[in-house]
């Protein structure tokens, strides 16, 4: 493992509230519908800030950690693709309006790095202790990315109603029917009531949550270095929000991505259980080196992405004028009303 100090975990952490502030305080200061433009050039900062700090690790630790940060960092951010899809279907099925979207996201990554950070903590400690753990993580990872595959036809669906969150949440306090600008919260005649905006946030956060399940164990396979995996967990999901709203009304175009997204889960499993399955064949525990696993992954998603393209110019060529269309989510107002997710049957 790096020898890191408590100086560069707190360095680290400031840079990223540093950034976070001002994404939220002055580029983002006033609620706007995020063009393709601003998606791409967000897209493009994130990256760029992800590789410059790749780069420092390459040079600091060595060519191995560097790789290992740059496979990490490509499984984590090809696997959040995952909860584009889940947005998508979110903000489309609450009418939440275009211009509020981006703060429902941000709150979220908030919630989820700080989710993410203790789930790793606790991972790295499990693996420490009972290294036999990691054998555990590699055989979920193959029946997730299995699951995965088979399923990959099916279509996703939102059933806010059985959220525990929000059941949870709705006990406690009453939410409107209708949105209140970008406000979480309101008071109505002298009473607190949450938007169906927060409900949404709320929801975002506990499919994180499921999500992460499966991207932290993933990212194991590849190091078990805490500052390794943080830090390439935490570069992936602050270019998520940017990639939602680059890739979101493009989504059906990329027809295979799930199924690169299974191979690449069955892939580290296999990765994981490795060690062991060798030793029992030969005596000896074979590591798959690092710079194969990065070659892999890449090659995988570099060919979903490729078929996924050839299919959709297949099926315009062949319905030129029947091309598929994505559901427009209202911009709507701030007096807008939106479908009370609690009131859903």
């Amino acid at each position: 493992m790096l020898e890191v100090q408590l100086w560069m975990w707190v360095a680290f952490n400031a840079v990223v509230l540093g950034l976070l502030a001002l994404d939220l305080g002055v580029f983002n200061r006033e609620p706007h519908v995020v063009t393709m433009r601003e998606a791409a050039t967000w897209t493009g900062v994130w990256v760029t800030l992800a590789l410059l700090f790749n780069a420092v690790i390459f040079f600091w630790a060595g060519p191995t950690k560097g790789l290992e940060f740059l496979a990490g960092y490509l499984i984590e951010y090809s696997l959040s693709v995952d909860n584009i899809f889940i947005f998508v279907l979110l903000f489309t099925f609450f009418r939440v309006p275009a211009k509020y979207q981006h703060r429902v996201l941000f709150w979220g990554i908030i919630g989820a790095l700080l989710m993410r950070g203790t789930m790793i903590i606790a991972g790295a400690a499990l693996i420490e202790r009972f290294e036999w753990i990691i054998y555990v993580f590699g055989a979920f990872l193959i029946f997730t990315g299995v699951r995965m595959a088979l399923n990959k036809e099916e279509e996703e669906e939102i059933h806010p109603e059985g959220n525990v969150l929000v059941r949870i949440f709705s006990r406690f306090m009453p939410v409107t029917k209708e949105y209140h600008g970008q406000h979480f919260f309101v008071k109505i005649d002298g009473v607190r009531h949450a938007t169906p905006l927060f409900v949404v946030l709320l929801i975002v956060e506990s499919t994180d949550l499921i999500f992460a399940i499966d991207s932290i164990p993933a990212i194991f396979a590849v190091t078990r270095d805490p500052f390794i995996v943080y830090t390439s967990n935490v570069c992936a999901i602050l270019g998520l929000r940017s990639l939602y709203f680059l890739l979101a009304g493009v989504m059906d175009k990329f027809y295979y991505l799930r199924l690169g997204l299974a191979a690449i889960l069955t892939f580290v499993g296999v990765k994981m259980l490795t060690p062991e399955i060798s030793y029992l064949l030969t005596g000896e525990h074979y590591h798959i080196p690092i710079v194969f696993s990065l070659g892999v992954i890449v090659a995988i998603l570099a060919i979903a992405v490729i078929a996924s393209l050839i299919r959709s110019r297949r099926l315009e060529a062949a319905l030129p004028s029947q091309a598929p269309q994505q559901p427009d989510v209202p911009e709507g107002d701030q007096g807008g009303s939106a479908q009370n997710p609690l009131d859903v049957r």
